[in-house]
């Protein structure tokens, strides 16, 4: 029997298409769930790229296939729409699609004597649990390398480029690149906080180390993915590559640089 997992959110094009979806998949032979387990050889989310992030969580970074179908927003995980069902369905059985890995990035927290550890796909991002500056000693593989003032620092996977990261003023990066780019928010310079006001980028080896400034900020909200998380007494933070690797369905015709030009750009322009 082939199993396949279906996750939707639950606006009414997604419930639809959802319905439609599973009607085409058990007539084509493949037996539907609404939850994911060992014997799944797909997973499709049915909603927008928020919605695809919460499935990804949900089931916990599986190495199982995603695809999403698109009934939300920008879509820039989906794969398709929910007029392409029955071709979507047609070239998966006959085997037409590759797998495009994406890495996952990690934070491991210690705080008030306790390690605990956070994976998200896009991003995590560091910030103050109040509407006020974040004050961070900065360190790269170890060495310290600033001291950090501003609403926060954004440490994003090239999944995540195009993301909250997009939104800063931070590049666009390939998913087939191996690294990690983390982008200020909000910096902040004077005589005694010199800040990078620019992204950086660091190589798969490099660990991204975060101290908060001893008796200025207890309270922080940690990030991954859209997922808050409230920490108090926070002692240290470390970032870098996680183990899981998310692979995408992606179909014969996908490519990523026609993808961004046609969800950031107008594609009526051409060069003449």
């Amino acid at each position: 029997m082939r199993v396949i997992s279906i996750f939707t959110n639950d606006t009414a094009i997604s419930r639809e298409t959802k319905r439609q979806l599973v009607s085409k998949l058990e007539n084509s032979g493949f037996h539907t769930e609404d939850f994911f387990s060992e014997h799944s050889e797909l997973i499709i989310c049915v909603g927008g790229d928020g919605a695809f992030l919460k499935a990804i969580h949900k089931c916990n970074f599986p190495a199982t296939p995603f695809i999403g179908i698109n009934t939300g927003h920008l879509g820039f995980f989906q794969e398709i729409s929910p007029d392409e069902l029955d071709i979507f369905i047609e070239n998966y059985k006959q085997g037409k699609y590759r797998l495009q890995p994406l890495s996952t990035v990690k934070a491991t927290v210690t705080a008030d004597g306790k390690t605990i550890e956070h994976v998200g796909l896009n991003e995590i991002v560091i910030k103050s649990s109040g509407s006020r500056s974040i004050h961070l000693n900065i360190s790269i593989g170890g060495s310290f390398i600033e001291r950090f003032s501003g609403d926060g620092i954004l440490v994003a996977t090239p999944a995540g480029s195009t993301a909250y990261n997009y939104s800063l003023g931070g590049s666009i990066v390939d998913p087939r690149l191996n690294l990690l780019q983390v982008t200020p928010i909000a910096p902040i310079n004077t005589t005694a906080y010199r800040s990078f006001t620019s992204s950086i980028l660091l190589p798969s080896d490099l660990s991204f180390g975060v101290i908060p400034e001893c008796g200025r900020e207890y309270s922080f909200i940690l990030v991954t993915d859209g997922i808050e998380y409230r920490y108090e007494k926070m002692e240290w933070i470390d970032i870098n590559f996680a183990k899981p690797v998310i692979n995408l369905l992606r179909f014969e015709s996908y490519d990523f640089w026609n993808k961004v030009k046609t969800k950031f750009l107008d594609d009526r322009v051409e060069i003449l």
